[in-house]
């Protein structure tokens, strides 16, 4: 599984063949350094740590610039572990231009915190009957049994709402910028402008499309 951090720069749209538009996001998706590996024989499983975005040694402390000066790499201010990555070295350097067009990759982030919000909003609740001098319009009714005497934990109720790490899946690549480090990805990804943004290989199955471009309900 291949993957790469990467900063949101924001969103825009690009023209079809058929004189249509699509709204992508652009990612600004590396350069990243491998930081060190993890190995079957020695960690359990297969992974690498990958480095994102050069910042001065003040920002660490000496066991975390030990680690990048053991590795031969200058103090990056992200550092995260992908699963299953394998066949890399301590020390390579990894760009956009790892994935193409037309992959299908899934997107980790921060979501856009939305403060405190009602069940509407939140949970997608509709809202209560407007006439009749109804009082509940925007209210969440019942929120529990009358002989527990109590709320059950895990009843939806407002609160605070966004601002959670997420994740996205099965988005389509629409255009590489190898020369500027660039993905191009169709629709909005979580997070606001300048979120750091983790793109991976997409584990979510995909419909196989037969002669008519129709998915044929087979998976791969």
């Amino acid at each position: 599984m291949k993957g790469l951090l990467a900063r949101k720069l924001g969103m825009t749209q690009l023209f079809n063949p058929d004189g249509t538009t699509s709204a992508v996001t652009v990612l600004e998706a590396g350069p990243c350094k491998v930081l060190g590996l993890r190995t079957t024989e020695k960690d359990g499983y297969a992974a690498a740590r990958i480095a994102f975005e050069v910042a001065p040694d003040r920002k660490f402390n000496k066991p975390e610039l030990g680690e990048f000066k053991k590795a031969g790499l200058e103090p990056h201010r992200h550092v995260v572990e992908i699963r299953g990555y394998e066949g890399l070295e301590a020390g390579q350097e990894l760009k956009a231009e790892i994935f193409s067009a037309g992959e299908i990759v899934d997107v980790t982030a921060t979501s856009k915190g939305k403060g405190f919000q009602g069940l509407i909003k939140r949970h997608k609740f509709s809202r209560g009957p407007e006439s009749h001098g109804s009082m509940n319009v925007r209210q969440p009714g019942s929120i529990g049994a009358t002989d527990a005497a109590r709320v059950f934990k895990g009843v939806r109720m407002a609160g605070q709402m966004g601002n959670e790490r997420t994740t996205a899946r099965a988005y389509k690549i629409v255009r590489v910028d190898a020369e500027r480090n660039l993905l191009l990805l169709k629709g909005g990804v979580p997070g606001g402008k300048g979120a750091l943004v983790l793109v991976r290989q997409s584990t979510k199955p995909q419909k196989v499309k037969g002669p008519a471009g129709k998915p044929t309900g087979r998976k791969v």
